[in-house]
This record gives structure tokens, C-alpha cells and sequence, in this order.
């Protein structure tokens, strides 16, 4: 029997056709999965068991108490979070509990944009957004970053250019806190700034702040939105860096003018409530001793990754140790990184290219981002060394892997 042709009838947006998963690879470095031994599988099965027994059968209806946006147990932990820890006072009624951030990403651009918009980004930024944004088939300009972030001179340049075209802005999309995929942590006076500019001009800020929970030391400056008293930032988060990934749970947090907007559009007849239940229960009463555990677990893995880096590829390599989270971003120059991938792909390794995280194009050819969260500190070393080998072989670059014994 011959299976039905769907080809002819795709509508013109769909993406190309998916490949059947053939498991993870042996040497595991990409997207942002997290550390396996950080799971805290007791305290999930104590949690969730006590929710079970007292709010199970609430299970019979779409929403648990606090309705379409989230469980009010879980959206009062989100505001008493960001009150206390980003210098954002929030109010449950601010916030909205989200199938992961990632469905934050789309209720945003669905409410905002329209085909042919302009959306200023990071020019090295989360490679899923810029996915969404091509989708979309917005025009996405490109902020030129430092080691503080989105550069608030260049931004104003770019504004001044596209304001000389008549075109306006939807928004400016910026990680401001360990900023994906490079790491910098945005100055409270560059913060200062950038709401400054967008505020002259008119433009709301889109803040994600997905890993500003994993901040190694040091003060971190406020959230964007605990700066801003005009209602002109919208910010989103996630509990896939800090708790676990498949849980797939985020939120937003924005004025009701806005926020309600959004509800309208998340059709989904709510967010997974075990998982709700979960994030509440156990976040509730662990959330500071979680962090204080895994927090110095990523660090020794990072530094476990930059020194690997140093021995295998010497200076051939050039990366910044990031301030937080759970990615290393390099830079390999003469490599190619997307041929790269597809001949350490063939292996069993697996990267993110930095020309799917960036809007500079051929400038970002030579980038890569390793995830260091998920694999053990051996599995770092021996991976890092297999990367150098495949590296080497296919481009002459290193000279020569740290396999080679150094005189």
C-alpha cells in the first residue's frame, strides 16, 4: 500500500522533515542539558508525592487553582524569586507559567510580529530564537556584543540608521544575565543605559533571563524589568538550567496590559500541572540549598573544560571563561565549525556551530558552544581530546592535541 503524499499540500512555512532520533551521542556537548547526579530524584518523589496527596484530584479539571496562568502556589514562588533575588518586586498577577521558555519565545512573537518587522537581537544570541525569527520572516538586526554584553553605543547607531529608514523596531531580545551563548554578565550602568535608549526611543525590551540563577559569584545587577518602571520590559525564565530540562517548565512576567495579551494566545488549556506541582512543591522549600549544590558543581566542570581546552588546543583556541550557566563559548580561527560538526557528528561527537547562534554569518563560522552540564569530568577531558583529534585531522588545527606528549 502506498503511503499518501502529504508534500504537495505543506503550507510554505513548514520546516524540513525531521530525521528518526538515533539516540545521544558518545560525546555529548550540545543544547542545555544538565548535570544527572544534580537531580534531586528523592526530594522529587518526596514532593510530588505530598502534592499528589493534597491537590490529586484536582487533577479532574484543566487548571489547578490559579486558572489559565499557572498554579498560584508556583506563580506566588516565581514572585517572591524575583522580588528577592533580581531586585524585580513582582506580584503573582504579573506572572504567567509557560510549557517551558520556549513557548514564552512564541506567545511573544505571535502577539508582536508580523512579517517584514524589524526585531533588533545579541549578534552572537540562543539559536532557537533566531530559528523563530526566521520563521516569522522578520528582518533580525544584529547588536554588536563585548564582555559586558549588548554594546549600548552600537545599539544607539543602529537605531539612529533604521529610525533614517522609517523603520521602528518590535523589540530589543537580550540575555543580559550570563548571556547565551557567551557568558558575559551585563554592568548595572550599561543596564542603566540600555533601558535608557529604549525608553527615548520608544522600544520595549524582550529580557531573557533563563540563567540568571547560575551566576558563579559576586553581586548580580537586577533583572532589566526591576530597573524599569514604565512596563516596557517583558521578561521570561526557566526551571530547565536550574532544576531539569524535560520537566519543561518557564514562565513570563510582564504588566497585565500586556501579559493579558499573551494569555489570549496560549491556547493550550494550560501548563502540564504535575509538572506545577512538582517545581512548586520542591522549589518552594529547596530552591536555596539546590542552587548552593549545583551551582559549584557546574564551576568545577567548566573549569574542567577550560583547562582541557588549554591542553588540547593551546592557542589555537580563544574563549573568555563565562560568568555563569552551563556553556563554553570558543573560538577556533581558520575552522570552519559547520564542517567541523558534520565530520564529528559522523564520530559520535556533538556541538552547537556558532553560525546557528549568531546573526554575523561567516563572521561566527569559526565559533563553536560546548554544553560542559551534563557530562562528567572525565567524560570533558577524553571529550575535549576527541574533538582536538577530529579537529586536527580535518584542518590541521591544533598542530597537535594534548595525546602528544608536551616536551
Amino acid at each position: 500500500m502506498t503511503a499518501f503524499d502529504f508534500t504537495a499540500i505543506l503550507a510554505d512555512n513548514v520546516p524540513p522533515a525531521a530525521v528518526p532520533w538515533a539516540g545521544y551521542p558518545a560525546h555529548n556537548f550540545t543544547g542545555g542539558h544538565n548535570d544527572r547526579e544534580a537531580i534531586p530524584v528523592e526530594g522529587f518523589i518526596a514532593a510530588l508525592t505530598k502534592q499528589l496527596r493534597e491537590k490529586g484530584r484536582e487533577l479532574a479539571t484543566y487548571y489547578l487553582e490559579g486558572g489559565p496562568q499557572g498554579m498560584l502556589e508556583l506563580r506566588e514562588f516565581v514572585a517572591r524569586k524575583l522580588t528577592r533575588d533580581r531586585g524585580a518586586p513582582t506580584t503573582p498577577d504579573q506572572v504567567l507559567i509557560t510549557s517551558g521558555s520556549m513557548q514564552g519565545l512564541d506567545l511573544v512573537n505571535n502577539a508582536l510580529l508580523n512579517p517584514g518587522d524589524t526585531v533588533i537581537i545579541e549578534e552572537n544570541t540562543y539559536g532557537g530564537m533566531l530559528n523563530k525569527l526566521n520563521r516569522f520572516g522578520v528582518d533580525v538586526v544584529g547588536a554588536p556584543l563585548d564582555g559586558d554584553g549588548i554594546r549600548v553605543d552600537a545599539l544607539e547607531a543602529i537605531l539612529d540608521d533604521l529610525a533614517a529608514k522609517g523603520v521602528a523596531p518590535k523589540y530589543i531580545y537580550t540575555i543580559p544575565t550570563v548571556q547565551n551563548p557567551t557568558g558575559s554578565v551585563m554592568p548595572l550602568e550599561r543596564r542603566r543605559a540600555l533601558l535608557a535608549l529604549a525608553r527615548a526611543r520608544g522600544i520595549p525590551i524582550f529580557e531573557d533571563e533563563c540563567y540568571a540563577d547560575l551566576v558563579w559569584e559576586g553581586d548580580r545587577p537586577p533583572a532589566l524589568r526591576g530597573l524599569d518602571d514604565s512596563g516596557a520590559v517583558i521578561q521570561i525564565g526557566s526551571f530547565s538550567k536550574t532544576l531539569a530540562p524535560a520537566i519543561r517548565l518557564g514562565y513570563m512576567v510582564a504588566d497585565w496590559s500586556i501579559l493579558s495579551r499573551l494569555l489570549a494566545l496560549k491556547g493550550d488549556a494550560g501548563t502540564g500541572a504535575i509538572e506545577q506541582m512538582l517545581v512548586a512543591e520542591y522549589f518552594g522549600k529547596h530552591f536555596d540549598e539546590h542552587l548552593a549544590e549545583l551551582k559549584p558543581r557546574l564551576r568545577a566542570k567548566l573549569d574542567v573544560m577550560a583547562d582541557a581546552v588549554e591542553r588540547e588546543f593551546g592557542t589555537a583556541a580563544e574563549f573568555t571563561r563565562p560568568k555563569g550557566g552551563i556553556f563554553f563559548w570558543m573560538r577556533i580561527p581558520g575552522v570552519d565549525t559547520s564542517a567541523l560538526f558534520k565530520a564529528a557528528n559522523a564520530e559520535g561527537f556533538q556541538f552547537n556551530p556558532g553560525a546557528e547562534w549568531s546573526t554575523m554569518g561567516a563572521d561566527a563560522q569559526d565559533c563553536l558552544r560546548l554544553c560542559f552540564a551534563l557530562a562528567t569530568e572525565d567524560e570533558i577531558r577524553a571529550g575535549v581530546a576527541r574533538l582536538a583529534e577530529i579537529c586536527r585531522r580535518e584542518t590541521g588545527i591544533p598542530a597537535r592535541s594534548g595525546n602528544v606528549a608536551h616536551g
